[in-house]
């Protein structure tokens, strides 16, 4: 009995039936988890989408129907970088997931149990492909942004590769065109700690509240992960070689817990566990491994990055990542600008790592609040759906410019497209 975690602002949009997944297999009465924050602007221009990492949910930041701190609550907000005064900001919870949309924990419609091990392949396009279909569904043509973060920024770029057209920019923060070997490596032995867990069981397990959870396997599989999410530094400097006081090291056990970092690892794991499925882990972290754009488009990723059409982009990464390592940034970057985007690349110094874009706010900030209010001043025309030859212009009308320009706020309100890769 696996569970789902769902946010109570979390709103939902149903795909279509028998949704077709690239790697075979289809997905009946499935649905994405998203919540919405800001206004739309009457010529619907001014949306923004946000793709997240493995682990967040659809609460990106709170709003009136979630009054709780969003997992990026620092930068999404009014007056805050990604500014819900100008923007619609949509966030979603990737396919998957155990955060509202469907995922290993959801019940099967054809048996009511959830699906546990027989939920059928995913890949990071279905996620693009969801994604795409659900943006729609709230009757957004034309995104003015799409902001990918971590695994994100995967998905973000297999949106833009396979529904061309659909967005003026993209911001892309700690993402990738594929995965490293690394990364693949360390995502190999948190799946192989989980399936190693007798209490997995095959994928049929019990719920986080019973003896039949594989929570050891989870505590493992989070703790490598979190070693990989900060810098060598930010350990040093945050923990040094401090011990666990005498008072809160509970039993003593042969080679138990000795040193503050260990403490801290197993206090937050012990967290997530309870919070999250081992089944939804296991595929979107097998998902992130097979992603590479090159392949998804049947070129190189250079060169499939070159055919993204778009007016601006923002690739922002961080000295100290090494799970997606700013060489994996500066590609993106240097491959969009091939095909004729606007591209800023930005290494950031910081001590916090992959994690920075959550915690180091004060240099995140700035340089996402400049694009965006640049994509805010130069505008973007309203458009129907656009062929697969589009290119960009813009041109705009000179009564929607002003309102940018005056800063209200709106009033309420080579294809790799899924046909031309034949959900190979």
């Amino acid at each position: 009995m696996s569970q789902e975690f769902v946010p109570p602002g979390a709103r939902f949009s149903a795909l279509p039936d028998a949704f077709p997944l690239l790697r075979g297999g289809t997905l009946n009465g499935a649905r994405v988890a998203y919540e919405t924050l800001g206004r739309l602007a009457p010529e619907r221009d001014n949306a923004i989408l946000v793709l997240t990492g493995l682990s967040p949910d659809s609460h990106v930041a709170s709003h009136p129907g979630d009054p709780s701190p969003g997992w990026w609550e620092a930068m999404v907000g009014p007056g805050k970088p990604v500014d819900t005064d100008r923007w619609y900001v949509i966030c979603l919870n990737a396919p998957g997931s155990c955060k509202g949309s469907t995922g290993p924990a959801s019940a099967d419609p054809a048996t009511g149990e959830p699906y546990g091990p027989d939920f059928p392949e995913l890949s990071m396009e279905d996620i693009a492909d969801a994604a795409a279909h659900t943006v729609r569904a709230l009757g957004v043509e034309r995104l003015a942004c799409v902001i990918g973060t971590s695994m994100g920024g995967m998905s973000a770029l297999s949106l833009l590769a396979r529904h061309p057209g659909l967005a003026r920019a993209h911001l892309s923060v700690c993402g990738a065109a594929g995965a490293l070997p690394f990364a693949m490596a360390v995502r190999s032995l948190q799946r192989e700690a989980i399936r190693f867990d007798p209490r997995w069981n095959g994928g049929r397990y019990g719920g986080h509240d019973t003896e039949d959870y594989p929570h050891r396997g989870m505590l493992t599989a989070r703790k490598l992960g979190m070693t990989t999410y900060r810098s060598a530094r930010e350990w040093d400097g945050r923990f040094g070689r401090d011990r666990i006081p005498a008072e809160r090291r509970g039993p003593d056990v042969p080679f138990g817990p000795e040193f503050e970092v260990e403490a801290y690892l197993e206090r937050h794991a012990r967290k997530f566990s309870g919070r999250f499925d081992p089944n939804s882990y296991l595929h979107l972290s097998r998902c992130m491994d097979r992603f590479d754009l090159g392949e998804s488009c049947g070129s190189t990723t250079d060169a499939a990055l070159a055919a993204i059409r778009l007016e601006k982009a923002l690739v922002i990464g961080v000295e100290t990542d090494i799970l997606f390592p700013l060489g994996q940034q500066r590609q993106i970057a240097d491959g969009l600008r091939a095909g004729g985007t606007d591209t800023e690349f930005l290494a950031l110094e910081s001590d916090e790592g992959h994690d920075a874009f959550l915690v180091d706010i004060d240099r995140f900030g700035p340089p996402v609040t400049k694009f965006l209010s640049s994509l805010w001043l130069s505008g973007g025309p309203a458009c129907p759906p656009t062929p697969s030859d589009w290119h960009w212009s813009p041109a705009r009308t000179a009564a929607s410019a002003s309102r940018r320009r005056a800063g209200s706020p709106p009033p309420a309100s080579a294809s790799c497209s899924p046909a031309a890769t034949a959900r190979r």
